[in-house]
């Protein structure tokens, strides 16, 4: 069986053509369209009709893809960017009526889930008890668990891109201390709660997962993606601390010539190092893995083990007017 998964961002449309035989999805083609949806669209603001044309665009040439490596139709599904706006609806229904692909949102609930499952897939059962944190460009994700699934997650609102646009857009390039502190001030506050209940579990052992954090492990000395998936990859949060005075030394058109840092997400590096290391530091995380699986492979995963059906019932909710929160993997804060 070959399955294929794109995944709308806050930069990219990344498509995962992976064959699941045996029960593990393993990749055989990848590609990324660059659309930068974030650099276009405000907190909360509508996504743009070009901008929507362009998304439209990059989903039907991944789904051409998709079909030229044998897979069948994509699991799609849009993060943050395209989930707040609100003008959600009229989007999704764009890019189905343009590419016959039903493109849907996931809650940042479910998100963390099934990013949960495919880091506890990559790591293993010898990890133990472990946490998760993963930076989009909308949102931030957290989760905890001992088992398959996680006992606990939580989504906030403190994406790198979301953050970028809310205290270093039209300042000053490189941004103010206190520009900077005033972004950390927030960070705590929103993730105190999450961060102690993280801390009070006592995780034997932490992953980061996105973009965001490979690219922060690498700035910080980890190997670069060359190297493949199977090199061990660590981010220290004393390193992490000196990184983020680097970043905030520059402007953000220099940042891009630093190791790890790509021109595309140059910008928006520094609130990702802040939001990093601060959630490192609130949960007590001296360490965390670069887990190179995340949210797609978590996807995928969930399809090989339970089915279409699953996914049918995503696309139904985000078919309602009201859509309700599709079915999870299972309820947060309970036990497995």
């Amino acid at each position: 069986m070959r399955i294929s998964v794109v995944d709308v961002g806050s930069k990219t449309v990344r498509l995962v053509v992976a064959d699941a035989e045996g029960g593990v999805p393993l990749p055989v083609h990848t590609a990324k369209w660059r659309l930068r949806l974030s650099e276009e669209v405000r907190p909360g603001g509508p996504i743009p009709e070009e901008a929507v044309e362009r998304l439209a665009e990059a989903v039907a040439e991944a789904s051409r893809t998709a079909t030229r490596w044998g897979a069948a139709g994509p699991l799609a599904f849009a993060t943050a960017v395209v989930r707040a706006a609100p003008n959600r609806q009229e989007v999704l229904d764009t890019v189905r009526a343009r590419t016959g692909v039903a493109l849907c949102t996931l809650p940042g609930e479910v998100e963390a889930e099934l990013t949960f499952l495919g880091a506890r897939r990559w790591m293993g059962w010898r990890s133990g008890p472990l946490a998760l944190i993963d930076i989009g460009g909308g949102s931030l994700e957290v989760a905890f668990g001992r088992g398959r699934l996680p006992d606990f997650v939580a989504s906030l609102p403190l994406g790198a891109g979301r953050l970028t646009h809310e205290f270093f857009d039209g300042g000053a390039d490189p941004p103010h201390p206190e520009q900077v502190k005033a972004l950390r001030r927030r960070v705590r506050h929103q993730l105190r709660d999450v961060a102690a209940r993280v801390r009070w579990e006592g995780p034997r052992t932490a992953v980061g997962t996105s973009r965001t954090f490979q690219q922060l492990g690498r700035l910080c000395g980890a190997a670069p993606g060359r190297h493949g998936p199977f090199v061990d990859r660590r981010l220290h949060c004393d390193d992490l601390r000196t990184a983020i005075g680097r970043l905030a030394a520059l402007p953000a058109a220099e940042r891009a010539e630093l190791p790890g840092i790509s021109a595309p997400r140059a910008a928006q590096s520094l609130a990702g190092a802040v939001v990093a290391h601060t959630a490192m530091k609130l949960t007590g995380l001296g360490t965390v893995t670069i887990c190179p699986w995340a949210i797609r492979e978590g996807i995928m995963l969930r399809h090989i083990e339970d089915g279409p059906s699953w996914w049918a019932e995503v696309i139904r909710g985000n078919d309602e007017a009201d859509p309700p929160e599709p079915v999870p993997l299972r309820l947060a804060g309970t036990r497995h």
